[in-house]
Formats: structure tokens, sequence, C-alpha cells
């Protein structure tokens, strides 16, 4: 070999050195960075004339292990979807109140019946019918709030649905145009490895909204599919279409079309647990929107209807006429069974026990129907009322088990039901966030490791020094040669 050709080898190999050092730096630098994927030095032998021409470097390698990012996306689908499931019943929680809260549901049906008995050993005494009518306002109030707010929490996950879709539709489009960029970038047989870890970070932001799969594609492309089969990217960009409401209420729901679905490219897919978009916090929105919303809100119409049917009771109050509305009313009327949807924000106490809305606060001792004042110490009205709320009773309605309970018996049931079922979702909660985290240290440790990019240095040190060693032996052979 020619001392021309050994000093080409020699250059060409701190060339591609001097490359090398470039990207053990740019792994090191990035050993912590969400999407970056490390690089490796892709080398080939090149030749001069027919002959041995050194090494050159033909480009670089992103090297990721797709297998695990596709896992820990699905794990980051699953967080998504149980934190919504986990919020949504600890609000609900807290709405409702627990056993020990002085003001939840459990303690003010208990309150109510206490008041009651205490009224009935001093029936004479104006102070303790007023703390039946603000004890019992009180309930009536908690149960309507109750309502009002599950129906907010319907409203919340709506708008969140919007938002969802919104990012989704803007950063499918984002990643759609990432995809062209790499495509030019490789057909110019350029880099595109910076290009694709801004794609990765892109599609990582989803991945809590809606699981994916991703499936290569030529040039550095790639598509995106749900597990349930719907093409979100493969080329174009799918288009999710939602529209949010301004206010709901009891009665709005996605069948009756008063509330929205989703559609991708105008076709209306199923947004239920096992549709194609299943997975993710987009569709468990759609979940707290339409199901356990609408569960809640149909436990507190149960309750609701507990009460008034308790003090509609001819024998609780023989004073009132058939079909007469009794303390706890519909609005101010009698209950309709065939419109309890919604009664829980209807509950009323009777304006003709309220002085406030013209009524009489002696009707709670002498009866609703009465025509005047009765004997201040007749206290039977009011023992049966304290009895009405102890009396064991077969829920009509409200998906409750078929077990006679009081009032405050159901109303804790209704607690305890709701505690359960927020300490399954934090155990479901539990598990995602577990099984994320195993899944994201096995990403990293398939990433960049800064002990093996070390060990990397040393080599490419090495080889740059040997090939530095060669060009300063050629250098004093030029010069001897020269010196002749």
């Amino acid at each position: 070999m020619g001392l021309s050709a050994t000093l080409s080898n020699a250059l060409s190999g701190l060339t591609a050195a001097s490359r090398a050092a470039e990207i053990v730096s740019a792994n090191v630098a990035n050993a912590q960075t969400d999407g970056y994927g490390r690089r490796e030095l892709v080398l080939t032998s090149a030749t001069l004339g027919g002959s041995g021409g050194g090494v050159a470097v033909s480009g670089t390698f992103r090297s990721v292990d797709q297998h695990t990012i596709g896992e820990r996306r699905l794990a980051d689908a699953a967080v998504g979807q149980t934190g919504v499931e986990a919020a949504f019943y600890e609000r609900l929680e807290t709405i409702i109140g627990l056993p020990d809260d002085p003001a939840s549901l459990s303690a003010r049906t208990a309150q109510l019946q206490a008041v009651l008995l205490e009224a009935a050993s001093r029936p004479d005494s104006d102070n303790r019918l007023n703390a039946i009518l603000s004890t019992a306002t009180g309930l009536s109030d908690h149960i309507n709030s109750a309502s009002d707010q599950v129906q907010n929490l319907r409203m919340d996950a709506d708008q969140e649905i919007g938002r969802q879709v919104d990012t989704l539709n803007e950063n499918l489009v984002k990643i759609a145009d990432f995809n062209y960029q790499i495509r030019l970038q490789i057909g110019a047989g350029n880099d595109g490895s910076g290009l694709m870890d801004q794609r990765q970070q892109l599609i990582d932001s989803l991945a809590a909204i809606v699981p994916f799969q991703e499936v290569p594609r030529d040039n550095g492309q790639i598509a995106l599919y749900t597990p349930g089969g719907a093409i979100l990217l493969d080329g174009k960009p799918a288009e999710v279409s939602f529209t949010a409401v301004g206010v709901i209420v009891p009665q709005m729901t996605q069948a009756s079309g008063a509330l929205s679905g989703l559609q991708i490219n105008g076709q209306s897919i199923s947004t239920a647990s096992a549709g194609p978009l299943s997975g993710g916090s987009l569709i468990e929105l759609f979940a707290v929107r339409d199901v356990y919303a609408t569960q809640a809100q149909s436990q507190l119409d149960g309750v609701a209807r507990d009460l008034v049917e308790r003090f509609e009771n001819p024998a609780v109050d023989p004073t009132r006429s058939i079909g007469s509305p009794g303390l706890f009313t519909d609005a101010g009327g009698a209950l309709n069974i065939t419109n309890e949807l919604g009664l829980a924000a209807r509950l009323k106490i009777n304006a003709l026990v309220d002085p406030t809305d013209g009524g009489e606060i002696w009707r709670l001792r002498d009866g609703l129907g009465a025509t005047a004042p009765g004997p201040v110490g007749n206290a039977l009205i009011i023992q049966t009322m304290f009895d009405a709320l102890g009396t064991p009773k077969i829920p009509a309605s409200g998906g409750f088990s078929g077990v006679a309970r009081s009032a405050v018996g159901l109303a804790g049931d209704l607690i305890s039901q709701v505690n359960g079922d927020l300490r399954g979702a934090e155990a479901n909660q539990s598990f995602a966030y577990a099984k994320h985290d195993a899944l994201k240290a096995i990403e990293l440790r398939s990433g960049v490791d800064t002990d093996q990019e070390m060990q990397q240095l040393l080599l490419v040190e090495r080889a740059y020094s040997a090939n530095a060693r060669v060009i300063s032996t050629v250098d004093d052979m030029i010069q001897t040669l020269l010196g002749i």
C-alpha cells in the first residue's frame, strides 16, 4: 500500500472517529429526553480505484425498542382511563359525603330523625318544630345540590371530551406532516432521526387519550391504528368529530340525540367500553357522562323517591287528602313515578309548613291538611314521621338491592357503594401506574446506557489516536524522503 493510500485511509478513520464521538455526545446528552432514540453510526468500506480506500460514514441508525414503546403506550392509555374513573368517584364521594361528615347524606338523614324524636317529646315547642323544618330543608337542599353537581360532572366530562378531540385532531395532522418531512429527508439521503424523535413525542402525548399501535411504512413513515381497529393515520390523518353542549340536565342522553357521540371521517362510532377507541381517557369520559354519572343520578333519584314515599304514606298524616303531597314533594306536588328522572333536583319541602313560603310551622305537629292548630301537646303525627324514617322499606328504584332498610340505612348504602366504587377505581389506577412505571423503566434501559456510551467513547478515542499516529508516521516518512 502506497503512502497516499495509507494517508487516505487514516484520514477517513479520523473522520469516522470524529463523527462517532459526536454521536456518543448526543446520546449521553439526551439520555433522559423523552422520545429520543439512541443513535448508532453506520460505517461501510470505501474503495478507491478498486482497492481499499478506508472507511466511509454512510449515515446513522436510530435504535429503539418499538415493541416496548408500543406496550408502554398502551399502559399510558390505561393510566389515562383509570385516572378519569378514579377522579369521578373521588368527586362523587365528596359530593355525597362520608359517614363521619356531619354534612353527608346519611348524617343529615339521621339528624332529621333525631330532631323528630326531640320534637315528639316537646310538640309545643316552636323551636323544635323549626328544627324539623330546618333539618328537612337542609336534607332536601343537599340532595338538590348533589344532583346539580352530578350534572356538572357530566358537563365537565362533555367539555373535556371536546378538548381531547381537538388535541387528537391537531396532533394527528402534525404527525402526518412529520411523516412527509421524514420521507423527504430520507429520500434526499439525509438523517431523519431528529424528526422521528419529535414525531414519537407527539404520539406519546396522545397515548393517554387513545391507545395506538404504530405500524411502519416506507421511507420512515408510520401508520396509527387503535387496538379496536380504528384507522387514525395511514397516509392522511383521520378527522374525529364531536360537538360539546352548553348545559346538561338529567334528561339529556346520547341515545336521545341531545348529547353528541363520536364520528371518524363522518362515520359514527361506538363510544361504549368495547368500541374502536376504547382504552384511554377519551372513551372513559363518555363513560362518566353517559354511564357513571347517570347511575349516580338514578341512585339520588331513588333516595329522593324513598323520602317522598315515606311521608306520602296516608298512615303518617291522616289529615292529608288522598293524592296530596307530604312533607317532601316533587317541586311542590305529589310524586309521579312516571317522571322520576331528575326528582333529586326537584325535591322540595311542602310550602304548607314553611312560614317563609306562606305556610304555618304548626302543621308539622297538627297535620298538613288541618284547618286549624290542634292541641299543642299532641305528638302523634311527629311520632309517625319519626317512625316513617326508621321503618325498613325496600327501595322502589335506584338500582339498590332488594333489601328493606331505613332512610338512614339507604343513604348509608349509597355512600358505601360510592366508596366501594372509588376503592375499586383506585386499585385499577394503582395497577395501571405500576405497569406503566415498569414498562417505562424497561424502555429507558433499552435506550441510552451512559456506561456503554462511555465505553464506546474510549474505543472511539483509541481509533482516533491510532489513525492520528498513522498520519504522523506517514508525515515522518514523507519528510525523510524529501530530505534524501
